[in-house]
């Protein structure tokens, strides 16, 4: 990762009209056709996109030959919130393909079908199952199913993977440029995966979740967070834009994404949809004191020029 110092300030947090921090990140964002439209800070040396990589996962496993229904494969490309849906879907999943909970090797959070990552893994479980492929080795590196999801990524992003991680949930994770994923994520809003996830934003995400209430928001948007201030999001007409807060905050997101969402005019005009993104661009609820909102975030002015040219 580059210098955090030497990006620029993405957004300000406002106490009583004092700035009291800032966040410094980078910016990308790429026209229908994939080419760069706007680049704010470094953009070209690799991070690790965490979880809004998960499109790409979802694909390299339909690559490798899944086959799962549209809600399912929904759920194969979620972080969802581990409500009561979302764990007896992944458990469904597991028995279909003839496993238990006890096959996953996410975390328990608080057990292993409520993590946030199960229905990635019980999808790549499936994958192995219908392949015949090892289910106890799944989430190694050189196992033929992770070896097909990294072909993906290259082919998505058009980069060579730079590093290979272990995330959260113990799958392999890939670095590549924040270009390389917006690239990668335009391509994947073309493809069923990006179809299933708009028409299932409930299962991408959950109650509440920044995701979940701005695809229902937003007619023809897909968008996923990942952790340590990732997030990627494709408007309707092929625009992508994806971000990475240098320190890591999500709370850095919301306005993010809110501007760029007005600097490419997809705020749909009723009150519903425009209070929940402009909820997002203000950073509701995070800068309180006595127990009442006493601030708010906000892009910086360099920032909100960079997005609105």
């Amino acid at each position: 990762m580059s210098d955090a110092t030497s990006n620029p300030v993405l957004v300000e947090v406002v106490r009583s009209g004092f700035v009291e921090s800032v966040h410094r990140g980078s910016i990308v964002v790429t026209a229908p056709d994939g080419t760069v439209r706007t680049a704010i800070g470094d953009v070209d040396t690799p991070v690790f996109p965490r979880s809004a990589n998960k499109p790409f996962q979802a694909l390299g496993m339909l690559n490798a030959g899944l086959e799962l229904g549209d809600a399912d494969l929904a759920l194969a490309s979620a972080s969802h919130t581990g409500e009561r849906g979302h764990v007896e879907r992944t458990r469904a999943m597991l028995a279909a393909a003839g496993l238990d909970e006890s096959h996953l090797h996410c975390p328990p959070d608080p057990t292993r079908a409520a993590m946030n990552c199960s229905g990635k893994h019980a999808g790549m479980l499936t994958t192995c199952v219908q392949r015949g492929w090892p289910t106890a080795t799944y989430t190694d590196p050189d196992h033929p199913l992770q070896r097909t999801i990294a072909d993906t990524v290259v082919e998505l992003t058009g980069e060579k993977i730079a590093a290979v991680g272990v995330d959260g949930c113990g799958a392999p994770l890939f670095a590549f440029s924040l270009t390389g994923l917006a690239r990668a994520f335009s391509a994947a809003a073309r493809t069923r995966v990006g179809t299933v996830m708009r028409g299932h934003p409930w299962l991408v995400a959950g109650t509440g979740r920044e995701d979940t209430l701005l695809m229902l928001a937003v007619p023809g948007l897909l968008v996923k967070a990942g952790a340590e201030g990732v997030h990627a999001m494709t408007l309707a007409d092929g625009t992508t834009v994806a971000l990475k807060v240098d320190d890591g905050a999500s709370r850095a997101r919301g306005p993010l994404l809110a501007a760029a969402l007005h600097a490419g005019g997809a705020v749909p005009s009723n009150p519903a949809a425009r209070s929940v993104i402009d909820g997002l661009g203000r950073g509701v609820g995070l800068v309180r004191g006595g127990g009442r909102e006493v601030g708010e975030l906000r892009v910086s002015a360099a920032a909100g020029r960079a997005l609105a040219s």
